[in-house]
């Protein structure tokens, strides 16, 4: 079974581009080690996650990072540089109407080109830290619209969605926010480990 990681940074987290083998330091790479230790020699992992990717980088890489390699199961975790990149001198967002309509056109052409594949829909996530800090109300509001697009996503297509932004909030309650994520939107090492045990939930149901 060949098993893909799509996203931007979150996913991404320091991979090898030239080295298919090598899935990062995130949520991905655990993902490898502890189900590659349950069943071994069943899968094959790919990460493809970009850092600085909107849902419309994604989409532009649908051919080369997506349907080339026929992956069988994929999971999407993209969103806040969607916000992110809203700020600055020269925005470069992507509002969340068009998050909608780009992420179907995603869904809908690499179910047509794969239709047996399963896919796996995260929710995107933001904490207060150094930063988010600064627009937080922004970063907060926007977000939670990009996730609840997500979710309509998931609706949409009858697709798992993996919940992330309450556990957040909940672990924030246990530890400072920059213990899990360590600038408000990277995860700590404690964060991809809480990512990873929500992931494989929803693959085990699938």
């Amino acid at each position: 079974m060949r098993i893909l990681f799509q996203g931007d940074s979150i996913t991404d987290a320091g991979r090898d581009w030239n080295n298919d083998a090598q899935l990062g330091y995130g949520y991905a790479r655990l993902v490898e080690s502890e189900l590659g230790f349950k069943e071994p020699g069943e899968h094959t992992f790919i990460n493809k996650g970009i850092s600085g990717n909107r849902i419309v980088d994604l989409y532009a890489r649908i051919k080369c990072d997506i349907l080339n390699y026929k992956p069988d199961v994929m999971s999407i975790l993209i969103g806040v540089n969607d916000v992110w990149h809203e700020l600055g001198e020269r925005p470069n967002g992507v509002d969340a109407d068009k998050f909608f309509k780009i992420y179907s056109m995603l869904i809908d052409e690499v179910k047509e080109s794969l239709p047996n594949i399963k896919i796996m829909i995260l929710e995107p996530f933001v904490l207060e830290a150094c930063s988010t800090t600064e627009n937080w109300e922004y970063f907060k509001t926007e977000t939670t619209k990009r996730a609840e697009m997500a979710r309509k996503i998931a609706e949409k297509y009858n697709l798992p969605f993996i919940k992330l932004q309450e556990g957040f909030d909940n672990l924030a309650k246990k530890a400072p926010n920059s213990y899990w994520l360590g600038d408000g939107v990277h995860p700590t090492a404690k964060g991809h480990e809480f990512i990873k045990n929500e992931w494989l939930k929803a693959y085990y149901n699938l």
